[in-house]
C-alpha cells in the first residue's frame, strides 16, 4: 500500500508541472499573438500612410 501511495504521489507531482508548463506556454503563445497583431496594425498604419504621401 505505502508503493501505491509513494507512487500517486509521485504521479501527481508530476502532473502538476506539467500543467503549469502547459499554462506558462498557452500564456506566452496569447502575448505573443497580441504583440504580432499589434506590430501589424502599426505597420498597416504605416504603409497607409506612406501611400497617401507618394
Amino acid at each position: 500500500m505505502n508503493n501505491l501511495i509513494a507512487f500517486v504521489n509521485e504521479f501527481l507531482s508530476y502532473l502538476l508541472v506539467f500543467v503549469v508548463f502547459v499554462v506558462a506556454m498557452l500564456i506566452a503563445g496569447k502575448i505573443g499573438t497580441t504583440m504580432r497583431k499589434s506590430k501589424n496594425e502599426k505597420e498597416a498604419a504605416t504603409a497607409e500612410v506612406e501611400v497617401e504621401v507618394n
